[in-house]
């Protein structure tokens, strides 16, 4: 039973309480970015633990996101984890220790962890094992206490018929007819995915012909809820019944209601969906039904979490390739998320979408999964890059015989750096977007611009038409900066280093704290590219070393001053610290000032006026701004006669892929 427990999904949230009978010896400090030794809390008392973090109770007063490093001794085990603070709450009214749940993100942290726990089940005796059940029954359902019994009774004579029958031929079969008892269904299928075919496909089926059910793993309630992970709970009303419409007709049932879960295999991964149909005697299945399915679709989870599905050739990102996906969107702050669900509002969409933002944050590769996420996700994908294309080869890939608005019928073109387009590829787009709007809904071209300039100046600088600017301001996706969304830094230094040992063939590396620290704290004015290339960079000049700890100045130029804030701008020479700070403030200035004079049309009494400065005041400025600005184009030709651009200079960035 143990191992089947281990393997379950909410195996994460579940907690068990330690009792002083276990004989579990801990110390508990808190560390100190200035201290070596940290603070140690000398009356913590860990109330329950998980595979992935702690319950822990002391009157020390701790804030969310405080790093804790934890020594426990348990039998033979003997290990150390860091943590941090993820949940904070009082406890009982009279009492002044505070409850903290603490979370353990290091694989090496988890493994240890996994050990543990699975030592300290062993030891259970059964009503122990029983007392753990029922206590994760309530809190998985919130349900009283007898509701919670008779989900512990269900909970125990599944996991004893996965233990003993799971593998008989027709144990799926069985279980499959047993929920459709408990849920007083008429029909249910587990669907699992096929990556070869890009299809779901039923395996077991109740009530229906299994045969006779594949389709497009995105169509459908049940495609709706592989995709999305997210289950649904829907009567006749809604429109994704729609889809029910042919297929009730095809199989000779009709279709009333319906209630589908994703299931997962033990590397977390969506692998198909269990929808169970038609609530007898009711137009609906109920919130209950849904507790119920949550934790049916656990059990089927756990008997098919050995299946893995991988696929070169797949179109589904999730199986795309054994490796780190390339498609996916990397973070865990509140823009990201905001993104993400960004995607499963605008993957569909015919109509053009302009996404925005800084160089390198990723808006190419926000497109492209939107083309592989949506319904367009089988059809051609292409990329017109308007900085390192001709408008005569871009007119070519475009128009030319079997280009693109005859190759991408039905899918995605991008037009990356669009605030470079010229006034006739402009022309050429309103003509092809307009006959587009014409064409069946399946052929249509979906129209991608990612773009440094907002619409509203490229308008007021005169760079498009008013005609394009209403193509362009229709749908806008901003995304921010990295230094705006900081959160997401640890993920990416993550991510990209793991991806970067597997290319180079490296076993895994990681960083040290310090300098994780340093890099977490930059302000990467190249986003999410210098970071990548930075990471790059560390895994090659560290081909011996485990933890990178430190960081050579011939390496990465980053790190040589880490107190260093630049300012992430076009401004040449503006990051400059070679120049006074005076100076480089006046480049900023010079441009600002430049701005304001071309939006009020060369009239500087009037920009003047706007600024809140006097006609003299402007001109001394400028005097002095032009004098500073002549200097750096004194010292961008003496570095250009060298063979040294401004770019590399200042934070050698990559140019962007």
């Amino acid at each position: 039973m143990i191992k089947s427990l281990s393997e379950f999904r909410f195996f994460k949230s579940f907690r068990i309480p330690l009792n002083s009978s276990d004989d579990v010896r801990y110390s508990v400090t808190k560390e100190d970015l200035y201290s070596e030794r940290g603070e140690f809390l000398d009356d913590v008392q860990i109330l329950d633990v998980s595979t992935t973090g702690l319950g822990l109770k002391t009157k020390a007063r701790l804030k969310l996101d405080d790093s804790i490093a934890v020594s426990i001794s348990y039998k033979r085990l003997r290990f150390d984890i860091s943590c941090k603070v993820v949940r904070v709450f009082s406890g009982h009214f009279n009492d002044p220790a505070m409850h903290y749940g603490v979370e353990v993100s290091d694989e090496d942290d988890l493994f240890n962890m996994k050990r543990f726990i699975d030592q300290l089940i062993t030891n259970f005796n059964q009503e122990r094992v029983k007392d753990s059940l029922r206590k994760i029954a309530l809190a998985e359902f919130n349900e009283d206490l007898t509701e919670g019994f008779e989900m512990l009774s269900l909970m125990l004579s599944l996991y004893k018929d996965i233990m003993n029958f799971s593998q008989q031929e027709g144990f799926i079969d069985s279980i499959l007819e047993e929920s459709l008892r408990i849920l007083n269904a008429q029909r249910g299928v587990v669907y699992l995915i096929n990556t070869e075919e890009n299809q779901l496909e039923a395996k077991h089926a109740i009530g229906v012909e299994k045969s006779k059910l594949r389709f497009d793993y995105r169509k459908g309630v049940a495609g709706s809820v592989y995709t999305t992970t997210s289950a649904l709970n829907i009567d006749k009303g809604h429109e994704k019944m729609k889809f029910f419409e042919k297929l009730d007709k095809k199989l000779g049932v009709e279709t009333t209601s319906v209630i589908c879960h994703p299931i997962f295999n033990k590397q977390d991964k969506p692998i198909g969906v269990i929808e169970i149909i038609n609530k007898k005697n009711s137009e609906r299945f109920s919130d209950e039904d849904g507790k119920v399915m949550r934790f049916l679709s656990l059990i089927f989870s756990s008997f098919f979490r050995q299946y893995d599905p991988v696929s070169e050739k797949s179109l589904i990102r999730r199986f795309s390739a054994p490796n780190p996906r390339a498609l996916i969107w990397i973070g865990r702050s509140e823009q990201t998320t905001e993104l993400r669900k960004c995607i499963l509002k605008v993957k569909d969409l015919s109509d053009p979408l302009t996404i925005f933002g800084e160089r390198g944050v990723g808006k190419r590769l926000y497109a492209k999964i939107l083309h592989k996420e949506g319904n367009r996700g089988l059809k051609d994908y292409a990329v017109i890059n308007f900085t390192t294309m001709e408008d005569s080869e871009i007119l070519e890939k475009l128009t030319g015989e079997n280009g693109y608005f005859t190759q991408c019928h039905g899918g995605t073109i991008t037009f990356s750096d669009f605030h470079k387009a010229s006034k006739e590829i402009q022309k050429t787009l309103i003509t092809h977007i307009q006959s587009n709007m014409a064409l069946p809904k399946e052929d249509m071209v979906r129209f991608i611009f990612t773009t440094q300039v907002l619409p509203l100046d490229l308008r007021r600088d005169g760079n498009i038409t008013n005609e394009f600017f209403d193509v362009l301001n229709e749908n806008i996706v901003n995304i921010l900066p990295i230094r705006e969304r900081k959160k997401d830094v640890r993920e990416l230094l993550d991510y990209f280093l793991s991806k970067e040992c597997q290319t180079q063939g490296y076993l895994q590396k990681v960083f040290s704290t310090e300098i994780k620290e340093k890099l977490a704290e930059y302000e990467w004015p190249g986003n999410v590219t210098e970071l990548m290339t930075a990471v790059a960079r560390l895994v090659r000049f560290n081909t011996k070393n485990h933890v990178i700890t430190e960081v050579d100045d011939k390496v990465i130029s980053i790190l040589q001053k880490p107190m260093d804030v630049r300012i992430s701008s076009e401004i040449p020479f503006v990051n400059d610290s070679s120049l006074k700070l005076k100076e480089r403030v006046l480049l900023v200035e010079r441009e600002l000032i430049l701005a304001e004079i071309k939006q009020v049309k060369g009239n500087k009494s009037k920009a003047a006026k706007l600024m809140g400065i006097s006609r003299e005041a402007l001109r001394k400025k400028l005097i002095a701004c032009n004098k500073v600005h002549e200097k750096v184009q004194e010292l961008a030709k003496e570095r250009k006669s060298k063979g040294i651009d401004e770019e590399t200079a200042v934070i050698e960035l990559s140019k962007v892929a």
